[in-house]
């Protein structure tokens, strides 16, 4: 049994924790000038205070999936420094397989969320309110009326709603794939739809690379089509860019191996991302979570506390700047099946980012944040072995013509070297990321 004096120290340190994030409004409580990094999921046998300061610990900044109504894992939540995105305040609501389409406003009518935010009660962990998940286009417009209901019953509070990848099953989908989950013709009408109905500043969404043995490499290169048309949204919208990767493994594969973990992490970065959400942390779907069924630790927490530390090292510098374009470099014509492009030569005094080895490159263009600021970055991942297959070891290349040169990588700041020839070099691996950062 505990004693008296150690459950005193316990409540007093539960009830300081939320005091102190209880002056905070919600909109600050996540603070969105971060790199942030969440999971999915949180299972009954997976909420003792250990359990919480292990997500902490791992790297993990808030848990899509926690009912607003557990007050005591919520405490946990305020006491270990880690955000709660909640469900069970408002109608939940799942697109599925778009059988529901278009249907939303008739099951899940305003007044159910007006009572669902007369009733809410607030929490210094609770981050943002979980509004739904992959919902057909057909109900946008509805979203948006509940998005505009819920910014007025509950100012302030931070609405959460996830999209669709674009392997989602579209109206010229035929055999099985009858039924239009987009709502759309196209994935990009999809994302456009979103962007004109729904008064969010982001755009979320998950895609899964590792779900079949089979076109793995087919479907490597749809994840960057799906990254093109969100990342150009949200440059063209002002958004940020939310994504969803996967650390589990669909039933049957073996667990997600860390350069994989590592390589979707980056090639988002690449396209401008702004929080990294892992898919999942205790069981909701598929197999090799982080958590088993019993609440243990499966071989998945090593690998994504190593990968979630270099995204944190890297984080304060990346935050500082926002990307405003992608380009694939060292691909060949046909893949990701469009032409190559090669690194501009004139923009801003670049001659040619390329790997020592010819590796396939994706670099992220970026801009500083300030406006007063009028130094350039790059976000570059080598994106040479996204199977890890093959891992390799080389350096990226590149000449700004003798302006001052800073790079970071998740182990921290990393040496840049001078070339025979008058360029510059800075290593790199398979699936790792390097920002470079210009000095203007």
């Amino acid at each position: 049994m505990m004693n008296a004096t150690r459950m005193f120290g316990i409540a007093t340190a539960v009830a300081c924790a939320a005091a102190a994030c209880a002056a905070k409004p919600p909109a600050e409580r996540m603070d969105r000038s971060k790199l942030l990094i969440g999971a999915y999921c949180l299972q009954a046998n997976a909420k003792t205070d250990a359990h919480v300061k292990a997500i902490h610990d791992c790297g993990v900044d808030f848990i899509i999936g926690l009912p607003a109504s557990d007050r005591a894992t919520l405490d946990l939540f305020a006491k270990n420094g880690v955000g709660a995105i909640v469900n069970g305040v408002v109608p939940g609501w799942w697109g599925g397989n778009g059988e529901r389409a278009g249907k939303m406003r008739e099951v899940n009518p305003p007044e159910k969320y007006a009572a669902g935010a007369a009733a809410f009660k607030d929490h210094p962990a609770i981050w943002a309110v979980d509004i739904g998940d992959e919902p057909s286009a057909l109900d946008f417009p509805y979203y948006g009326d509940v998005v505009r209901q819920l910014n007025k019953a509950i100012p302030g509070m931070p609405l959460y709603l996830n999209l669709y990848p674009n392997y989602a099953s579209v109206a010229q989908n035929t055999g099985k794939q009858t039924i239009n989950q987009l709502g759309t013709k196209t994935y990009a009408e999809h994302i456009a739809a979103y962007c004109r109905d729904v008064p969010l500043d982001y755009i979320s969404y998950d895609f899964y690379p590792y779900t079949a043995p089979a076109g793995l490499n087919r479907f490597i290169s749809k994840m960057y089509d799906n990254f093109i048309v969100v990342a150009n949204a949200c440059r063209s919208t002002k958004r940020s860019f939310w994504y969803i990767p996967q650390v589990n493994s669909r039933g049957g594969l073996p667990p997600t191996s860390e350069n994989r973990l590592r390589f979707q992490a980056n090639a988002a970065l690449s396209f401008g991302a702004e929080a990294i959400t892992w898919a999942c942390w205790c069981k909701g779907w598929w197999t090799n979570n982080v958590l088993d069924s019993a609440g243990k630790q499966t071989e998945q927490y090593g690998k994504l506390k190593r990968v979630n530390a270099e995204l944190k090292t890297i984080g304060p510098q990346y935050m500082r700047f926002r990307n405003v374009a992608t380009w694939f470099v060292g691909f060949a014509p046909d893949y990701p099946r469009r032409p190559s492009l090669p690194f501009p030569d004139a923009r801003e005094g670049a001659s040619g980012i390329h790997a020592s080895n010819g590796a396939q490159l994706l670099v992220g263009e970026m801009v500083a944040r300030n406006a007063a600021c009028t130094d350039r970055a790059f976000y570059v991942t080598a994106a040479d072995d996204p199977t890890d297959e093959h891992s390799a070891k080389f350096e990226v290349v590149f000449d700004f013509k003798g302006k001052s040169v800073e790079a970071f990588g998740g182990n921290g700041t990393i040496p840049v070297s001078r070339r025979a020839d008058g360029s510059c070099a800075v290593p790199i691996a398979s699936c790792q990321g390097v920002l470079i950062v210009v000095k203007n």
